[in-house]
């Protein structure tokens, strides 16, 4: 499969993840989108209603001194989340986060804050540096995602935290119907075990980590990574709900609220891969490295992303978002030289090893370049060929 199928609403291709285009020329993610659009004002104030229902039970059944653990990075969705929670519902929580050593100032800001302005106790926990770095280098090598620690700690620390503390109440944050259209609005998504281990974690675990030979880890060096056992989490009766499937969700509104209301800070510098200065401050490499591999993997990125959910909610035209997508998508941002830098690797064996991992779906060779489909209706080439001459031979007949 060559020739890159588009939404014909947003700028989706066809490859992303769990996406599909049908016979109108619409994805997934846009069909679901308007059937969110067209609910009502009442639709919205019978879902709190259940909201408040459902935390209502949870407090009944709860013995511990917190009410609910709210997973953080201090973004904009932590920040909403937790408001929620404590000013308007009046829940006394225990925020959670894993630091993965890489946030921006101010990122680092939004996260020390919010002990502050919402009266709150905070739980941070951050692996070891040098465990971090080697993690770096064997994710990368082995699955092109060199950010997969994060992943992982993100969906791990706060559920060690919940049957650690007893908190049997876990409050995420924006449901995941608007990546892919997986969902529906009656579909009520909460956390699961089989979501973390086959998308967050790419279908990885801590003990796959401990085979490497050129950075080897212990047991012990990942006992943040290992997830509570099925008896903990049922004992407990451990559930994790989004609030998303409650409240309408729209991060650009909610971004100015939470300025407003706490001096939330944006990225003072604009990022180079995408136009959004609202998001992924409490990582360097999530708008950066981590995204320009997924760009490598999959052909499109997090502008792509981005500009799709803002089209949605009618905040550009697509013809707008093309523009940005042909500006930020292709983008070698300048944190891979200082990612390389903090793991230790070569220019060249980063472009040696990336190159691996792109999709023959996707990408061809042609006179010793990348080549892909744009959304724009042309191919284009993006970068030289760093494979070897075996693997150039199998792309090329792809």
């Amino acid at each position: 499969m060559k020739n890159m199928t588009y939404c014909k609403q947003c700028v989706y291709p066809s490859m992303s993840v769990n996406l599909y285009i049908g016979e109108d020329g619409v994805c997934s993610a846009c069909d679901v989108a308007e059937k969110f659009e067209f609910l009502t004002p009442e639709f919205w104030k019978k879902r709190e209603d259940k909201f408040v229902k459902l935390i209502s039970e949870a407090l009944e059944r709860n013995t511990s001194h917190y009410d609910c653990i709210i997973p953080v990075s201090g973004g904009k969705d932590s920040y909403f989340q937790t408001h929620l929670m404590v000013n308007k519902y009046g829940l006394k929580p225990l925020l959670v986060t894993y630091h993965g050593n890489n946030y921006l100032s101010e990122g680092d800001y939004n996260r020390d804050r919010m002990r502050h302005v919402f009266d709150a106790d905070h739980l941070v926990m951050g692996p070891s540096v040098e465990v971090l770095k080697k993690l770096n280098r064997i994710c990368f090598r082995k699955m092109g995602d060199m950010n997969w620690h994060a992943h992982c700690g993100i969906m791990t620390f706060p559920i060690i935290a919940a049957v650690r503390f007893q908190v049997p109440l876990i409050i995420w944050g924006e449901a995941s119907w608007d990546i892919s259209g997986m969902h529906e609005p009656d579909d009520f998504v909460e956390f699961s075990a089989r979501t973390r281990h086959e998308h967050c974690l790419r279908g990885f675990e801590w003990f796959d980590m401990l085979d490497d030979e050129q950075d080897r880890l212990s047991e012990k060096d990942l006992s943040w990574a290992k997830y509570p056992s099925d008896n903990e989490i049922l004992k407990l009766g451990v559930r994790g709900i989004y609030v998303g499937n409650f409240f309408k969700w729209d991060p650009n509104q909610q971004t100015q609220l939470m300025k407003d209301l706490y001096g939330w800070k944006e990225a003072e510098k604009p990022f180079e891969r995408t136009y959004r200065k609202m998001s992924n401050l409490d990582d360097r490499y999530e708008n950066g490295i981590h995204d320009l591999l997924k760009f490598i993997k999959f052909g499109y990125g997090r502008c792509s992303d981005h500009v799709s959910k803002d089209i949605r909610l009618g905040y550009m035209t697509r013809e707008e978002g093309a523009e940005l997508v042909r500006k930020y998508d292709p983008v070698v941002s300048s944190d891979l030289q200082y990612w390389l830098k903090y793991v230790d690797i070569t220019e060249e064996e980063f472009w040696k090893t990336a190159d691996k991992f792109r999709d023959p779906r996707v990408w061809w060779i042609k006179d010793k370049k990348w080549w892909k489909d744009n959304l724009w209706g042309s191919s284009s080439s993006y970068g030289e060929v760093h494979l070897s001459r075996v693997e150039q031979e199998k792309y090329a007949s792809c």
